[in-house]
């Protein structure tokens, strides 16, 4: 009989194993893949492929504060990679201490290269087109193309290593310094113990965060939150009710009033939430978008549910070296506070 009930045990155990993954996929979640090549087919660029040399490049300039006018801000200031990706305040601060004059929130980095879209309202159709944005916006780094062309070509070093990495007759051109950027921020993938779980280890996620993983499909969640990224795709936004703190800056979305979806992953690293950053509890978000997008109240039971799931899409940071930057020349262009 002992036997038998074991018997019993593990097969419901395998059926609600394989439910489950079933359930997942039917709702549109799909895992980081395995396997460094399928990777590489999702976040290669076609215009211009991921090299070492490309990478290394990127990372240079991704750290680098001399790109800004003001020589102290760099991509990673907004965009921390040792803190999540983002910046962990509701509005980022740049040029002249100026926090955004829309109070938008800084989305994490990390992963970006699965959304549909890149910006809050879906502006830029990739990271390297997204990457353009910032370095001219007075608010934030507040340079010119003109300028970030001068810092790069000023130093040998980065023409070295643009020649290494695009060839002897490389022009060094704003474009191709942010495509070099956004070149390396594909690279920053984070798999998971959910990924590990769809891809086939059952003991990835603990019986808590399957629960939780259930929950989120049967309440909804993965309506918009779907895909490698878990979202970054563009969807109505106050679809059944208004954000409790919608009159907190003037974003509103796109033409249409659609706005792009954050991705849950690492979620539990880049508190404060929603475009303008005003929810800094995961649980009170989970509730606040039930409310306001499915039209559902989610019980204290349901969210913490949620939030245990959530927990299993805390990645796998990559290693991140900081680059040592090339010195300054008597040409490169001086900081400029004003």
């Amino acid at each position: 009989m002992r036997k038998i009930i074991t018997l019993a045990l593990a097969t419901s155990s395998i059926l609600f194993a394989s439910s489950l993954k079933e359930d997942a996929a039917n709702a549109g979640l799909v895992a980081i893949p395995e396997s460094k090549l399928e990777l590489l087919k999702l976040v290669d660029s076609a215009k211009n492929p991921i090299t070492d040399a490309k990478v290394e490049l990127g990372k240079k300039l991704y750290f680098d504060p001399r790109l800004s006018k003001s020589g102290i801000i760099s991509c990673n200031t907004c965009h921390n990679l040792g803190e999540g990706g983002d910046d962990g305040v509701e509005a980022s601060i740049g040029h002249k201490w100026t926090a955004n004059p829309h109070h938008v929130n800084a989305p994490t980095v990390y992963n970006a290269v699965f959304f549909d879209a890149q910006f809050w309202d879906g502006r830029a159709k990739d990271l390297e087109e997204q990457a353009q944005g910032p370095m001219q916006a007075a608010p934030e780094m507040a340079s010119t193309t003109d300028f970030v062309e001068k810092v790069v070509n000023s130093m040998p070093e980065y023409v070295n290593d643009f020649k290494d990495a695009y060839g002897k007759d490389v022009k060094i051109t704003f474009e191709k310094v942010t495509d070099t950027i956004g070149l390396f921020e594909r690279t920053l993938v984070t798999p998971s113990a959910f990924d590990d779980y769809l891809n086939g280890d059952e003991n990835a996620m603990t019986p808590a965060q399957k629960d939780g993983l259930k929950t989120f499909i049967q309440v909804g969640c993965a309506t918009c939150h779907t895909g490698v990224a878990l979202g970054g795709n563009m969807n109505a936004f106050n679809v059944v009710a208004t954000y409790k703190h919608q009159n907190v800056g003037d974003f509103k979305g796109d033409a249409n009033g659609m706005v792009k979806v954050p991705t849950l992953r690492n979620v539990t690293k880049t508190a404060p939430y929603f475009h303008n950053g005003k929810i800094w509890s995961l649980k009170e978000a989970i509730v606040e978008m039930g409310r306001i997008q499915l039209g559902v109240k989610i019980s204290d039971k349901e969210a913490a549910s949620i939030e245990e799931f959530m927990k299993a899409l805390d990645g796998r940071m990559p290693e991140i070296t900081i680059p040592m930057l090339p010195s300054s020349t008597a040409t490169t262009p001086k900081p400029d506070m004003n």
